[in-house]
């Protein structure tokens, strides 16, 4: 066990702190791999002040936002991490952000830098007054500085991250997460996640993603390697895993989906021990094909929003004893159920989660109205909490079960029901391999799509036989796939203009 995972008093309270005690303690071993760059940490540390000296040269200065889209690279973390030791703010965005919704964080976070593949970089001068930069080229440029000199200028009360994300919101929202918060979110997920300086963790994951970023902040913490694979390339993907010798995986449905197909055709032994899932539940059905196509494998299901990162963790293989259950909430943190009113509910009844803790974010960026509505007193009237919008209940000793998102839950003909109990029915189903549930909206009723070698009327009957009257949907179809978003969970907004057209053609 690595003694550094037992510690807590007098921590490090700034992501800074982490890599130079990684590149101290570690400081030849690899930190972050592509196909293209390997950086030990003493060469992502010097990597990431040169950095810092380039930004600095850009007229960075402390507060000012660092605004980084591109595919996965190793170099990428260089210039995360170089913003964050001048005290500015990393701001990543995924390169696969639409131009109208970029338009928006562009405007909004009014980086001072913006750094992007080398391709897009003309498109992206239009939309923004910001120096627009390609990462090949700031990487070249940044190699010709000296590393900054001095230690880092982050407090750890500056903002170290700014983490667009959609939300229930028609524009990205960013949550605006202080040195402070994300350490002790890294140190309280690692206490329970147990990544080891052995650990080389495969990232698929966009580090645009709070999930996928976290795991270059975990690996820092831990001394691990992390891994991100080439976009593009999805097919080689268990190769990719074998070959770099990957010990642990986080993984969001579609991902697992992906990995279990693959290894299906190819059986040969990994060294992968642990797979991580949350950003989207993972069936039981599949964390047990994870297990069946990965020996030696566990599973660990998480649950969390990027407004205070992570809620609870269930321990590795938990789920096969605890069916149903999303863990226990982090060390240090506290997790209630409340009713409309706001009043604490009895264990088991079904209510909104309130979180309160370290981990809870500042807030919403430039969005104070927003930022008071979620980020209130809780239910003592005093300690400042987080209103998360998620739906569910806690049992008597105390593991969270998720219901779903305030969106998710709706009343049909007087009875609550939950999109997650029909999609679960539906996966329930030989024949359907994956199912998304829509509620009521514009005068229709509860609506399913799954993909499946079924048809919706063999869809519904089986149904039938799975959930009350009032809960079967009214309307059903079988895709070829589900739409995703970028961060590979199901695009229900997609599927809500399906389903619109689907009752309007009859």
């Amino acid at each position: 066990m690595n003694d550094i995972l037992e510690q807590d008093e007098g921590a490090p309270e700034t992501v800074c702190a982490f890599l130079d005690r990684a590149e101290r303690t570690w400081p030849g071993s690899p930190a972050i791999r592509d196909v293209d760059t390997t950086l030990t940490y003493r060469e992502l540390a010097q990597s990431s002040l040169r950095a810092a000296s380039w930004l600095r040269s850009r007229g960075v200065l402390h507060g000012d936002r660092v605004l980084l889209r591109h595919p996965n690279a190793a170099r990428m973390a260089a210039f995360v991490l170089g913003a964050m030791h001048l005290g500015a703010v990393a701001v990543p965005v995924s390169p696969d952000m639409s131009l109208f919704q970029l338009r928006g964080v562009f405007a909004d976070a009014d980086a001072t830098v913006s750094i992007c593949a080398e391709h897009e970089a003309a498109d992206l001068r239009s939309l923004h007054e910001s120096q627009i930069v390609s990462l090949a080229a700031a990487w070249d440029a940044a190699r010709s500085q000296a590393p900054l000199d001095g230690p880092p200028l982050a407090r750890p009360d500056d903002l170290s991250l700014l983490i667009y994300t959609s939300g229930s919101t028609a524009s990205p929202k960013g949550v605006m997460c202080t040195h402070r918060q994300v350490s002790f979110a890294v140190r309280s997920i690692s206490r329970r996640l147990r990544y080891q300086a052995n650990d080389a963790v495969f990232c698929r994951l966009p580090l645009s993603f709070d999930y996928g970023l976290y795991q270059l902040l975990l690996c820092l913490y831990a001394g691990a390697e992390l891994q991100v694979p080439e976009p593009g390339n999805d097919p080689r993907l268990v190769r990719r895993i074998r070959d770099w010798q990957s010990t642990v995986v986080p993984v969001v449905p579609s991902l697992a989906a992906m990995l279990i197909s693959l290894a299906q055709r190819d059986r040969r032994p990994t060294r992968v021990r642990l797979f991580t899932n949350t950003g989207a539940a993972l069936e039981p059905s599949d964390a047990d094909a994870l297990r069946r196509c990965f020996p030696g494998a566990k599973v660990s299901l998480m649950f969390g929003i990027t407004e205070c990162k992570r809620i609870s963790i269930l321990d590795a293989d938990e789920d096969l004893t605890r069916p149903g259950s999303v863990g226990t909430p982090l060390d240090g943190t506290r997790v209630e159920v409340v009713d409309e009113r706001g009043h604490p509910v009895p264990a088991g009844e079904i209510g909104q989660f309130v979180v309160s803790g370290p981990h809870v974010m500042q807030g919403y960026w430039r969005a104070p109205e927003l930022t008071e509505q979620r980020f209130r007193p809780g239910p003592d009237g005093v300690t400042r909490a987080l209103y998360t919008g998620d739906y569910g209940s806690v049992d008597a000793e105390g593991h969270l079960h998720f219901a779903g998102r305030r969106d998710d839950i709706f009343k049909h003909r007087g009875t609550r029901v939950s999109t997650l109990e029909i999609e679960a029915a539906a996966m329930d189903l030989r024949d359907v391999y994956a199912a998304a549930a829509l509620p009521p909206a514009g005068g229709r009723g509860p609506a399913l799509f799954v993909v499946g070698d079924t048809t919706p009327v063999a869809v519904l009957a089986g149904l039938a036989d799975r959930l009350e009257r009032v809960k079967l949907p009214t309307f059903c179809r079988v895709l070829d796939a589900l739409p995703l978003t970028v961060n590979g969970k199901v695009d229900k907004a997609v599927l809500a203009k399906l389903a619109a057209k689907g009752e309007s053609d009859g």
